[in-house]
């Protein structure tokens, strides 16, 4: 029997995008709703092609939120300083079909900060379609 390596997923490929975010001038009542960041949270990774298997959250007094949310990919989280505006943010994402970078993107027009600081890290290994077999 032969494999279509048209049609094969890889899976636990050595090789991902790192995204680091930073928002600035973010409304604090947003910043300290746990539950709009979940769900926010949720929908920005599901609408970027990665597998949600659990969020978690953590809400912080008197103010600011973590929230973790694991990938079958990796992993995602939001760190939140209602008192500051700012929210940090980080996607990881192995392999070639999560689109780290799109969930940051629709995490920043949920949240319609003054300003957005983005970095792209790529780890690990390229993947080649040729390797497959």
């Amino acid at each position: 029997m032969s494999i279509d390596a048209g049609t094969l997923q890889p899976v636990g490929l050595f090789t991902g995008q790192h995204v680091l975010a930073e928002l600035d001038g973010v409304d604090a009542q947003l910043l300290d709703d746990e539950q709009f960041l979940r769900d926010t949270l949720d929908s920005a990774l599901s609408r970027s092609q990665a597998t949600v298997c659990q969020v978690i959250a953590k809400r912080f007094e008197p103010q600011g939120v973590t929230v973790l949310a694991l990938l079958s990919e990796s992993h995602a989280s939001l760190h939140t300083y209602p008192e500051e505006g700012s929210i940090f943010i980080d996607v990881f994402t192995c392999g070639n079909t999560a689109q780290p970078e799109r969930a940051v993107e629709l995490l920043a027009e949920a949240l319609r900060p003054a300003s957005v600081n983005t970095r792209t890290i790529r780890r690990g290994r390229d993947y080649d379609p040729e390797l497959v077999s």
